[in-house]
């Protein structure tokens, strides 16, 4: 009987909100993959647990990892890729938790006699900043599969709206995009997916990034904050529609978008369906782990990281989802 009344005051202390509200600052990047970084915020799910928490916009993970060096930031919702290089250079970062597991498009125009990864060669391709998660899979994974390199075509790193507006406008031959922009594109530009990268390669994308420091200081509301997007998430797999209401606005910010064919399409419907093709999982798995360490040898192999051995492990402090016994 005490045995049971401690493990379940234990398990009631490690659910329960932070006693005070407390500030906490979220930095985050406008694509799907952070959906429940937002959610989280919209849905007053950190209020929940205890957190004033202020969401902070970046143009890329690439940009958002300076903020958690720095101490401008408590968490952010980034490539893990990100938390690798800068650990190279001698930054105590802890990957926290899991997010969402890669979904990276290929959408070509209709126009462009594309139909497949090799037909890419000597065309124009919008994607990500270099040296970003998606910039490295781009080049490390789905081109190198096809045999081939990088300068065997002309590689633009621009935002995921300009990728979109650049499809449209006939600048690019293709485009890989995060949801929701593959959706929106395919909606408003005559072009079609020949290539989904999380069908080929699954990945955890995106993860939760915190300082060394930050969680060795204020692990309880980080934890918190752990806690209320692992509800997020819930919700994000599990009520799609639901989810769509609270996170439309980040995206699209007219009621409807004009599509090429289908005429006038609810917003809040063309997130939904964006939501539903993503992979979200505040867990990591030990799958997910091995692909991360492949993906360090891609970094290495692309001179990102120094050749010698890179321990992954390290970065990682997996207690929160062991304590939650995800």
């Amino acid at each position: 009987m005490i045995r049971w009344f401690m493990t379940t005051v234990l398990a009631l202390a490690l659910a329960a909100p932070v006693s005070a509200k407390e500030e906490f600052r979220v930095g985050y990047v406008r694509v799907m993959d952070d959906a429940q970084a937002m959610l989280a915020h919209e849905a007053g799910l950190y209020e929940k647990y205890g957190l004033d928490a202020k969401l902070i916009e970046f143009s890329s993970g690439t940009d958002l990892i300076k903020g958690i060096v720095g101490g401008q930031l408590d968490i952010g919702v980034l490539g893990f890729s990100n938390a690798f290089t800068w650990s190279s250079r001698g930054a105590d970062l802890k990957i926290v938790g899991g997010a969402q597991r890669g979904y990276h498009s290929l959408v070509v125009r209709n126009d462009s006699g594309i139909e497949t990864v090799e037909d890419l060669k000597g065309s124009n391709l919008a994607s990500q900043k270099q040296g970003s998660t998606a910039d490295i899979v781009l080049k490390g994974v789905m081109l190198a599969n096809a045999g081939l390199q990088p300068d065997d075509l002309n590689i633009m790193g621009v935002a995921p709206a300009v990728a979109v507006q650049s499809l449209v406008g006939g600048r690019v031959d293709a485009a890989f995009l995060f949801e929701p922009y593959d959706r929106i594109a395919q909606l408003v530009a005559p072009v079609k997916q020949i290539y989904e990268i999380g069908e080929v390669w699954p990945f955890p994308c995106m993860v939760v990034i915190t300082s060394g420091d930050t969680l060795k200081n204020r692990k309880d509301v980080i934890w918190a904050a752990l806690d209320a997007q692992r509800d997020a998430i819930e919700m994000l797999e599990n009520q799609p529609e639901k989810a769509a209401t609270y996170i439309t606005e980040y995206f699209i910010k007219e009621d409807v978008v004009k599509s090429l064919n289908d005429g006038d399409i609810p917003s809040e419907k063309v997130i939904a369906q964006a939501i539903q093709t993503n992979d979200f999982s505040s867990k990591l798995t030990e799958a997910d782990i091995n692909r991360m360490k492949e993906l360090a040898g891609i970094m290495q192999k692309q001179g990102i990281l120094p050749e010698e051995a890179f321990d992954v492990d390290a970065l990682l402090d997996l207690t929160w989802q062991e304590t939650r016994e995800l």
